[in-house]
């Protein structure tokens, strides 16, 4: 029988394919035992907390996390071991505690000793009283303080447990994936590439050739096309035509900024702030409501919150994976808040303002030419324009940016369409009420009221 050349190379190819199989089911298996010893590890060292010390733990963020946190002094002392510190140093037992908890005001005029010690430390701020809470509560309270924090795990180790443990999240992790598809795709080229020289060597005993022709001459495109010269001035034409469309297109976004977003000396996330936690944008922006601009926050405003908010806590869930990528994790907003400490002078450690303090040098976003007038606030009191009309969606951006184009034609839409809020607007109840006769019709535009004008906008 005639030996066939490529039998002993095609069962090479197969046997290697098959090692590398085996050892491939061998490293998951291994991987999951891992993962799962792993997880038996974790669930074997982790301890449930206490009933109480869960129940303290809402109470506590409820009520006494606005002052106080349980590391460090804040508008409050810190409240750590608060129980056992009190006993071994003051000899005040948890009645007293009780006591102060529920009226501390009142301990402060009884001529407790402590209360007024506290009292004076803290620049003579007494505590907000909570007779509503129980001494079950209290006790729930104290319990949360006693019980030790858990340890933090950095962002990185918290990525990294979710690309090995793939049994956490019940699969296989990406990496192992394209690992294996890259190499059965390197396996395949490998067996083509033989199977074709097999071939090849098969034909060629078989006395059949296998080059291949070479193409006829034909006359290059580009000489065929010269040489028709209705097709070169049709060309030429439209040539001329895309060009200009393109340059006038080029020229028209000039000074239009859409899609602006400038990176901020300090990161202000409106998402965190305008989005998770609600905050009404005219409480910075107060401006907007009574003058043409919507004005820079003083730092005073953001200081109403941060001095006690030290630090960026982030969801219980943790970061996303899309914060994860770009670094917005928590370590980089607590960080972004001690720039802010920095920039107003405030000493966390004492709780007071040093007097040192640094301009904050802010990118302006939305810049509008001089040569045009916008008033903020008769569009945001007197019309009831919604910030988000002309600022997108503020509460899902990270960082902030110019949604709109802001250009003239924009503007104009807008007058055109929007229609003027007639019932209950004291500004114009006048002219609304002869404009309505003059035009009979409900509804009026702001174009119907001059916004189309030349001189509302340009003068």
């Amino acid at each position: 029988m005639k030996k066939v050349p490529y039998r002993n190379q095609f069962s090479k190819v197969f046997v290697f394919s098959l090692v590398v199989t085996l050892l491939f089911s061998v490293s998951l298996v291994a991987q999951d035992a891992v993962a799962e010893s792993g997880d038996a590890a974790t669930t074997e060292d982790s301890s449930a907390p206490s009933g109480d010390a869960a129940a303290g733990k809402a109470l506590f963020n409820q009520n006494c996390a606005a002052c106080h946190a349980l590391d460090r002094k804040m508008t409050g002392p810190a409240l750590a071991n608060v129980e056992s510190r009190l006993a071994e140093e003051e000899g005040l037992d948890k009645e007293w505690l009780y006591a102060w908890i529920k009226n501390s005001p009142g301990m402060i005029k009884s001529g407790d000793a402590y209360a007024n010690k506290i009292y004076n430390e803290f620049n003579q701020a007494a505590m907000t009283a909570f007779p509503t809470l129980t001494n079950t509560d209290i006790d729930n309270i104290l319990a949360y303080t006693a019980a030790p924090p858990p340890a933090p795990a950095t962002p990185a180790a918290g990525e990294a447990a979710t690309v090995t443990n793939g049994a956490a999240s019940g699969g296989i992790s990406n990496e192992v994936i394209l690992g294996a598809l890259a190499l059965v795709f390197a396996l395949l080229v490998v067996m083509l590439f033989l199977v074709n020289n097999t071939l090849r060597r098969i034909a060629e005993a078989n006395g059949i050739s296998v080059e291949k022709e070479r193409a006829e001459k034909r006359t290059p495109i580009w000489k065929a096309f010269a040489q028709n010269q209705f097709l070169v001035l049709v060309t030429v034409i439209f040539l001329l035509l895309g060009s200009a469309y393109y340059a006038y297109g080029w020229m028209m976004q000039i000074g239009v900024d859409q899609g602006y977003a400038p990176i901020q000396p300090i990161h202000y996330s409106h998402k965190i702030h305008a989005g998770d936690n609600k905050i009404e944008c005219k409480y910075c922006h107060s401006s907007a409501r009574v003058s043409k601009h919507s004005g820079i926050p003083a730092m005073n405003v953001c200081m109403n919150c941060h001095k006690s908010i030290y630090e960026y806590k982030g969801n219980p869930e943790g970061p996303s994976k899309e914060d994860l990528a770009n670094g917005y994790t928590n370590e980089f907003y607590t960080n972004e808040i001690k720039k802010l400490y920095k920039a107003v002078g405030w000493d966390e450690e004492n709780q007071k303002y040093t007097g040192e303090s640094q301009p904050i040098e802010w990118v302006r976003i939305h810049n509008l030419p001089d040569f045009a007038y916008f008033n903020h606030s008769q569009h945001v009191s007197v019309a009831g324009v919604e910030c988000q009309t002309c600022h997108g969606p503020v509460e899902e951006m990270e960082i902030m940016y110019q949604y709109s184009p802001l250009t003239m034609g924009w503007c104009i839409n807008c007058h055109r369409e929007t229609n003027v809020k007639v019932e209950g607007n004291e500004y114009y109840e006048k002219i609304h009420a002869e404009l309505s006769k003059k035009y009979g019709v409900e509804n009026l535009t702001a174009a119907q009221m001059g916004g189309l004008e030349c001189g509302k906008c340009h003068y």
